[in-house]
């Protein structure tokens, strides 16, 4: 079964351009478009694609708001890719915090484009770019520092999580950490639980906004 793909944005352009480049891909199919937020929920409930490819400035509701509408009314939601022009927009971050999975600029190349739907859709690794890292620093506070203090996460769990916000995927830190795969995937679900995490991205989000790790 293809990789399914909704676009969200506001400029007929970039639709036409995002379109064109998924579209060559043999397995991803872009199923529908839309010219705001919106209109996403119910086409997300017809189409039930994987990925939502969002744009985070839109007139009438933007993709932060989408994403939180989506996550909040959607059983089985998809993964969101917020898209954007200035990768230092702090609407991204807010999309970001809101509960979306990934992050890619409208600039970026065609093989950028493909990757990121498709490490998104796997849902094991990262998009997190450097200057959405400085963001989460510097939204740091007590509360954050506090609840990850809470968390207490083992020593091979806190390893895990460092190696999660460099946006490596199970599979390398499988390598890097000299385990399995499937023991890395229990490493993710128990920190995740304890940071009270929906997804990587959250506990990424979480790891820098505590201070546990630093953006540099």
């Amino acid at each position: 079964m293809p990789l399914t793909v909704l676009l969200v944005d506001d400029e007929p352009l970039v639709r036409a351009g995002l379109r064109a480049v998924l579209s060559a891909q043999p397995d991803i199919e872009v199923v529908g478009e839309a010219a705001d937020g919106a209109a996403v929920i119910p086409l997300v409930r017809q189409l039930r694609p994987d990925v939502v490819a969002m744009d985070v400035r839109m007139p009438l509701l933007d993709g932060i708001e989408a994403t939180r509408a989506v996550l909040r009314s959607v059983s089985e939601p998809p993964k969101i890719l917020v898209i954007t022009t200035f990768e230092n927009d702090e609407y991204v971050y807010g999309a970001l915090r809101a509960g979306a999975d990934g992050f890619l600029l409208k600039r970026s190349r065609p093989a950028e484009i493909v990757n990121a739907v498709r490490l998104v859709a796997e849902g094991d690794s990262l998009l997190f770019p450097a200057a959405v890292r400085r963001l989460a620093a510097e939204y740091g506070n007590t509360s954050a520092r506090e609840a990850m203090d809470r968390a207490a996460l083992t020593e091979r769990e806190a390893d895990v999580l460092r190696l999660m916000t460099r946006g490596l995927s199970n599979a390398e830190i499988a390598e890097r950490l000299v385990v399995g795969t499937e023991t890395v995937k229990s490493h993710v679900s128990a920190l995740l639980a304890k940071l009270g995490a929906r997804d990587r991205t959250q506990a990424v989000i979480a790891a820098y906004e505590s201070g546990f790790v630093s953006p540099g």
